[in-house]
């Protein structure tokens, strides 16, 4: 058995982790946070909104059931690397076309395993998210502290930029019949009705969102983030949304100077860092999560209905409902673990977000109403 590569990650306070090299060999930066899903590692390291960002996972075996082509949500891993404490040296799932480590060093992901990823999310939950270098080159933590001084900060980064798409396209791929239950199935238009038309501002959307809006109907258009509102308006869309996606809110004006200009004159639907992105479109303000929420078990309460809803989230900005006006705008949704603000709505116009993914994949589908609350929304807009 040869002998394994070493690795080391190194934090920007000083605190050092040594373990072996997972993944491709060489050296990566980014924002470390931690995910506390128990399964889904590979629609997390494809979600685009973790770019920029080292993912720890919480949960101590990965790996252990593969990844496959269909699981995807982006063409490639978008994490800038991955944290685990085990990972499986083989996978075992019928749907599996490879093992998670192969994949990564395919795609040139550098990963980290067998550290301490309790004691790595203890010192962060207690310390706040931290700026880290991974290597499997140069395992001496004192020359990779020289490198953070080229490392930014996420709080004013715009990402959204790395992982837009450059050009627009037409979605047509729906949910796969057994992704959902016969309790959240959407509730497709027949064939007499008008085929709705759905534009998507890409700010690193997911997949699944697609498919869920595909699922009920929807002709699905997918649009750069950089597109002008007015020639969002050309395609003559039922509705926007605008997608989830990675880095600060504030220095994304190119698409809060959009939205602005859309408000009143189409429905829309903000998901994540579209929540944020609205939030500021209307006058509100974002701030900065010590560590953010990143995980498919975060608990949000419905404010209308009162009923509790387990989320996947993945964010590291919140709004501050403080900065809402409440006779313009009521908070819909709360998260229980810490009270921030995860839902609004426009008392008057068609707009409304949520700071959590309802789309999922991975995590639960409790939120699945809210695209049906879209299609409602824009049913009722015309």
């Amino acid at each position: 058995m040869s002998e394994r590569q070493k690795a080391v990650l190194v934090l920007d306070d000083g605190k050092v982790f040594n373990g072996y090299a997972y993944g491709a060999i060489g050296t990566t930066s980014g924002e470390v946070v931690f995910n506390t899903s128990m399964v889904g590692y590979q629609e997390i390291i494809t979600d685009p909104s973790y770019s920029g960002q080292l993912v720890c996972m919480t949960y101590p075996h990965i790996g252990n059931y593969g990844v496959n082509m269909v699981d995807v949500e982006s063409m490639i891993p978008q994490s800038s690397g991955l944290i685990v404490r085990e990972g499986s040296p083989i996978s075992s799932n019928w749907r599996a076309g490879n093992t998670l480590e192969r994949y990564l060093a395919g795609s040139h992901i550098v990963g980290i395993q067998e550290i301490d990823t309790r004691a790595l999310t203890r010192h962060i939950r207690e310390h706040g998210a931290k700026r880290g270098i991974i290597s499997s080159e140069e395992t001496n933590p004192e020359k990779l502290r020289e490198r953070f001084e080229g490392i930014p900060e996420m709080t004013g980064l715009d990402l959204v930029q790395q992982v837009t798409c450059q050009k627009s396209y037409i979605w047509k791929e729906p949910l796969e019949n057994n992704w959902y239950s016969a309790f959240d199935r959407p509730n497709q238009l027949s064939l007499s009705e008008k085929r709705l038309h759905l534009v998507v501002i890409d700010c690193g959307v997911k997949r699944n969102i697609l498919r869920w809006a595909t699922s009920l109907g929807f002709k699905v258009t997918v649009v750069p983030a950089f597109t002008a509102s007015q020639a969002i308006l050309d395609l003559q869309p039922d509705a926007v949304l605008v997608s989830n996606g990675p880095g600060d809110p504030e220095p994304v004006d190119y698409v809060i100077k959009t939205l602005r200009e859309l408000i009143g004159q189409k429905p829309i639907f903000g998901i994540c860092l579209g929540h944020q992105l609205l939030g500021l479109a209307i006058g509100g303000s974002t701030f900065k999560l010590k560590f953010g929420h990143h995980g498919g078990n975060h608990p949000v309460k419905n404010l209308q209905t009162g009923k509790v809803e387990i989320t996947s989230q993945n964010h590291g900005f919140a709004v501050d409902p403080n900065s809402l006006k409440a006779n313009e705008i009521e908070i819909t949704h709360i998260n229980l673990n810490d009270q921030t603000l995860e839902g609004f709505r426009h008392r008057e116009l068609p707009v409304f977000s949520v700071q959590y993914h309802p789309e999922a994949s991975p995590g639960p589908h409790d939120a699945g109403y809210l695209f049906q609350q879209l299609q409602n929304m824009v049913l009722s807009s015309l």
